[in-house]
């Protein structure tokens, strides 16, 4: 069995040279024993992202298309968002992401997959969760779409159309990409075996942490 393990090398200096409204740089010199080594990534809070997929025995998913100003490009990607809310399960802002970006509710959720989106230079994780059994539902109180998100626009597309999109090398969200594939493989199986949607992280968030 494979399964990837935490470890902490030791820190001899950290510092955060740059904050921003979301994510900061951090600087760590780390003891690697015949060396000790700087090394910059990105504090990231992490996020959820959700396949929303209905009509499974033709399965369609829902997609939106919104700006993504550092590549400056409109991307198709499946609805996502932080997790920034203090005391939130990922559960919980899965939930409130589907409901705030779209409109959208479900009865059944489960894990599908977690990831680093680019552990070399970042700790930001993602989960993303197969959300079916999907209603209308209103955006919480008080919730405001502005900026990139004043102009998403939905769509659902089917599964089949979507995998083939991503292989054309047309569709390039990496958490979209891995989301699809493997919302494909639990449709595939029948949605057997899939995780709890409050299945633990193997890696846990404080190790993560300074």
């Amino acid at each position: 069995m494979l399964s990837d393990a935490a470890e902490q090398k030791r820190v001899l200096e950290s510092s955060r040279p740059w904050q921003g409204a979301v994510f900061g740089i951090r600087t760590d010199s780390v003891d690697f024993g015949d060396v000790i080594a700087k090394r910059d990534y990105l504090d990231h809070p992490g996020a959820v992202c959700i396949v929303a997929l209905r009509n499974e025995s033709d399965p369609e998913i829902c997609l939106i298309k919104q700006y993504r100003h550092p590549i400056r490009a409109t991307l198709w990607e499946i609805p996502a968002g932080l997790t920034d809310v203090e005391g939130e399960t990922l559960l919980e802002a899965a939930k409130r992401e589907l409901a705030e970006e779209v409109g959208l509710a479900a009865s059944q959720w489960d894990t599908l997959v977690d990831l680093f989106s680019s552990p070399g230079c970042s700790n930001e994780r993602l989960r993303v969760f197969l959300a079916r059994g999907i209603s209308s539902c209103p955006a919480p109180e008080g919730f405001v779409k502005e900026a990139e998100e004043a102009e998403l626009e939905l769509r659902w597309v089917k599964l089949t159309e979507v995998l083939q999109e991503i292989f054309s090398g047309s569709i390039h969200n990496p958490s979209t990409v891995t989301g699809v594939l493997a919302a494909s493989a639990a449709v595939e199986g029948g949605f057997q075996n899939l995780r709890s949607p409050d299945d633990r992280w193997c890696l846990s968030r404080d190790s993560l942490q300074e």
